[in-house]
């Protein structure tokens, strides 16, 4: 038998939110048939990338909810910092990792642009539509004034 009106309070695990409002952005930009397989491939997008990254987007989303909140995530111990900055003063040029978040950076930015560019064509489209329809009720009202 279930209760009605529980006191039970869910509560969504970290990161969760962010990762279903991304989800949801890309299904809203694409408009897929078929969400489910779409939501499959964007998972799976998302793995991948964390994975040659090591960024993980849904713990960042929790840092950045946590520190909105509480300020708690972005706090270091006094210690990892000394640590860190040791490692980054014994690393030479030649051992510094070549990132490739540019090249994503620039693909955001060209994705970015390709759908203002979409947009912008879309309303144009749309905006002759709308001038052929004019155009032709105020045809149709002069014939019938005639």
């Amino acid at each position: 038998m279930s209760i009605p009106f529980s006191n039970t309070h869910y509560r969504i695990p970290q990161g969760f939110g962010n990762l279903l409002e991304g989800l949801t952005r890309e299904i809203l930009r694409e408009q897929p048939d078929n969400i489910p397989a779409f939501a499959a491939a964007y998972f799976e997008n998302l793995l991948e990338k964390r994975e040659k990254t090591n960024f993980d987007p849904a713990e960042w989303g929790a840092k950045v909810d946590d520190r909105f909140y509480n300020n708690h995530a972005f706090q270091e111990h006094e210690s990892e910092k000394c640590e860190s900055e040791e490692k980054s003063q014994s690393v030479t040029e030649e051992e510094t990792p070549v990132l490739t978040l540019d090249s994503e950076d620039d693909k955001g930015k060209e994705e970015m642009a390709a759908l203002k560019i979409q947009a912008a064509f879309r309303g144009h489209l749309a905006r002759e539509d709308v001038k052929k329809i004019r155009t032709n009720k105020a045809e149709e009202e002069t014939e019938e004034d005639n």
